[in-house]
């Protein structure tokens, strides 16, 4: 197979170059070129899609699938689609479940109504960045592309911090604010089991939306905490507290205490999708212990969390250690009764 990746210098653009050299496929690269040398055989071609021709390196390839992590202006992935056309054979968009039109309910299919979008659109915030570009796709390509609508990306190599936040605390020991309760379900994809699906789905000729994210309840708040304590071999204490207690206190939901979201919470649906399509069409997700433990090994081997390639600089997931010891000192967290095996 001929892959020609859009990016992949990035978090899934990098893990799914390395997925299709593992596979042995013919790999080529369409970047600024300024984050990183691609691996060993990887081909670059170099351009900036947002400037005026910046599509000329890739005029006279051919490639059987083409993947596109783009969230930018919409108006961008139309061009690209329309450049290469006739030169592809299928198109993989790694969009995202924030298309979907709130309100959104649990157990929400690829059918759930999506953001009014632009596709010819230069701005906008992310839900319509990613909507606009899936129309933009569908109006070149048709059926030819697969729209992969990922929830929450963990893994090794991630570049917002959620999981990496929670290893780098717990790693630093003591009592750590733990967001209760602690069996609410968590639905994630790991970065790599996200890219083996991406290319498998793509050279299969998958086309229209799909869900991809583990199962709900593939874990659970208590069993992710549990695996980080495990994997730092740290010596830390979790202090649960009830979610009532911490929005009281003004603690955000995602960003104060990464992945979590609590029940009756606006983007709770976020970990509640239905995701029967990207079974049926064979993803798999691997313990969230193998996720942990080698983002925690990752983690360790580079030092901190990269810059995002390529994007513009977020603001730092997590509470601060004062702003945390705070909450555990108004609160009165306590530790919750053992949870049941299994």
């Amino acid at each position: 197979m001929r892959l020609l990746m859009l990016g992949g210098t990035g978090f899934v653009g990098g893990a799914t170059v390395a997925e299709a050299v593992h596979r042995g496929w013919s790999v080529t690269v369409f970047n600024r070129g300024r984050h990183g040398a691609p691996p060993q055989g990887v081909r670059r071609l170099v351009g900036d899609r947002t400037a005026a021709d910046g599509l000329t390196a890739l005029a006279g390839g051919e490639w059987d699938l083409v993947v596109d992590t783009w969230d930018g202006a919409p108006r961008a992935a139309q061009a690209t689609a329309r450049a290469l056309a006739g030169q592809v054979g299928h198109y993989v968009y790694v969009s995202s479940a924030s298309v979907y039109a709130p309100p959104v309910a649990a157990g929400a299919t690829e059918q759930a109504p999506v953001a009014d979008a632009d596709p010819g659109a230069v701005d906008g915030d992310y839900p319509t960045l990613k909507a606009g570009a899936e129309r933009a796709l569908r109006e070149v390509l048709g059926d030819r592309v697969l729209l992969a609508r990922a929830g929450l990306i963990i893994g090794p190599g991630e570049d917002i911090g959620r999981l990496p936040w929670w290893l780098t605390r717990i790693a630093r020991g003591g009592d750590v604010l733990a967001p209760g309760p602690a069996d609410l379900p968590v639905q994630y994809v790991d970065v790599r089991d996200l890219a083996a699906y991406l290319l498998a789905a793509g050279a299969a000729g998958r086309g229209g939306a799909v869900n991809v994210v583990s199962r709900p309840g593939h874990t659970t708040t208590g069993e992710l905490l549990a695996a980080c304590l495990a994997a730092t071999g740290a010596d830390a204490r979790l202090r649960w507290a009830d979610p009532e207690q911490l929005l009281a206190a003004g603690v955000e939901p995602w960003n104060d205490l990464p992945i979590w979201i609590p029940p009756g919470h606006e983007y709770r649906w976020m970990q509640q999708l239905d995701v029967g399509l990207a079974y049926a069409d064979g993803l798999t997700c691997r313990p969230v212990a193998d996720t942990v433990t080698d983002t925690w090994s990752w983690l360790r081997r580079v030092g901190a969390v990269p810059a995002r390639a390529g994007r513009p600089a977020r603001a730092p997931v997590g509470l601060d250690p004062a702003r945390e010891a705070t909450l555990l000192a108004a609160i009165g967290a306590e530790q919750p009764a053992p949870m049941p095996p299994g």
